[in-house]
């Protein structure tokens, strides 16, 4: 990273928007965390003075922080304007950039850190978009040292840094994990938010986009350790967990492969096979949820599909779209498997079995802004252990031989082993 000083070390832009409003309360939070032992300069960025100042009056209120205001630098930017992109990221050393959807919003924002040498973090969920910022600026982000980092809160830091918090506890070689997401709903029932919601519904539209980005990039197969993992019915039900599961359609399992490459390729590591579930229930959330997925699939394919499914998403999404920010919690359980040391990986069957949980608050806004907040302090405070050029990362990738498990685990993001055993 670049290591001149500059006026910021954090500038959270989009700081009025939805999320932005939580990531500011989390940086507020880490600028008065007993054990720094220093100041930490930082600013929020947005187009409007007014609201920006409105944002951190909120905060100090919430937080009691009656001089936050006056603590807080005040950037006046737009995303249509690349000038004044340019001249926020100059007075910063980590940009936490919450203005999305990223496919939209998200590639004027990398280019202006990359040419002005600041190092930006994303909680974009996108696929498409992440996958092509690697292709398109990791060259350009290594060439000026700083790093890119995306999907860095609950898409997709849990599932990709409790892969690798699982294969560091596993006492052999980890080959294959599935991971089981449970959403534990508060009084108010669950949520998905507007940004949420359209993400998914421009990346299921541009499924083929996808696809061919993924061919062009012409990327050579990593290796198989293990038997090949099987992949699970539409519906089908874990035994260990006692409920229905179905396919986990957000960004975790791109993300952990991209990763797995990465630590293969440049590390030496043994790649981990991967597959991601979501945990709903008993048969009559499977019913109800297979048929808001046949409407959405459906309506998602055209245009006028998708300018309806954003103008009733409270309709389509059989109730589960809401702005309400309730007692929910999240907890993701890895199940793995793997060989014990000495035990050849060719012909041999798994002999080791091993169960991890990430724990978490509320997964969109409040373990979202914990996990990027935390993601740039590492980025801040564990140089060292950073991949040693910069370049578009995974947050495994990035994060691997890192501090930030255990930040997460101080910060209410907790990393555990349930059981391990020989088989």
């Amino acid at each position: 990273m670049a290591t001149e000083q500059r006026p910021f070390q954090l500038v959270v832009f989009g700081a009025s928007g939805f999320t932005g409003q939580f990531v500011t309360e989390e940086v507020a939070r880490e600028q008065v965390d007993p054990e720094r032992s220093s100041r930490l300069p930082w600013a929020v960025a947005g187009r409007s003075r007014e609201k920006l100042q409105r944002v951190l009056e909120k905060a100090a209120l919430k937080l009691g922080r009656p001089t936050l205001s006056s603590e807080v630098g005040i950037i006046i930017c737009d995303i249509a304007n690349p000038a004044s992109l340019d001249e926020m990221a100059k007075q910063a050393t980590v940009v936490l950039n919450c203005v999305g959807p990223y496919r939209f919003y998200g590639e004027p924002v990398i280019k202006a850190c990359i040419e002005n040498g600041a190092s930006c973090i994303d909680i974009s969920g996108e696929p498409q978009f992440l996958e092509l910022m690697q292709l398109k600026y990791h060259e350009k982000a290594a060439d000026k040292g700083v790093y890119i980092i995306g999907s860095s809160g609950f898409d997709s830091i849990p599932a990709d840094l409790g892969v690798i918090y699982t294969r560091n506890k596993m006492n052999g070689t980890l080959t294959a994990v599935e991971s089981f997401l449970t959403i534990h709903s508060g009084p108010e029932g669950l949520s998905i938010h507007d940004g949420t919601w359209k993400s998914a519904i421009y990346g299921f539209g541009d499924q083929s986009n996808l696809r061919k980005l993924r061919n062009a990039s012409n990327l050579k197969p990593v290796p198989l350790i293990g038997p090949k993992l099987k992949r699970r019915w539409p519906v089908s039900y874990c035994r260990e967990l006692k409920g229905y599961s179905i396919p986990f359609m957000g960004s975790d399992v791109s993300v952990v492969k991209r990763t797995q490459r990465y630590l293969y390729e440049n590390l030496e590591e043994s790649p981990v096979q991967y597959a991601a579930y979501v945990t709903v229930g008993g048969i009559t959330s499977v019913i109800k949820l297979m048929f808001a997925g046949l409407f959405f699939l459906f309506f998602v394919r055209f245009g006028i599909g998708r300018q309806l499914l954003i103008k009733f998403p409270w309709f389509f999404s059989f109730g589960y779209f809401q702005n309400k920010i309730g007692a929910a919690s999240f907890t993701l359980t890895f199940f793995g498997q793997g060989y014990s040391q000495g035990i050849g990986t060719d012909k041999n069957k798994p002999n080791i079995k091993i169960c991890t949980q990430v724990k978490g608050p509320e997964a969109g806004y409040v373990a979202t802004p914990i996990a990027m907040v935390q993601a740039a302090m590492t980025l801040l405070n564990d140089a060292s252990d950073l991949p040693q050029a910069g370049g578009v990362f995974t947050p495994g990738a990035a994060f691997s031989k890192t501090k930030l498990i255990d930040r997460l685990n101080k910060h209410g993001i907790e990393f555990s082993v349930i059981s391990s055993s020989e088989v």
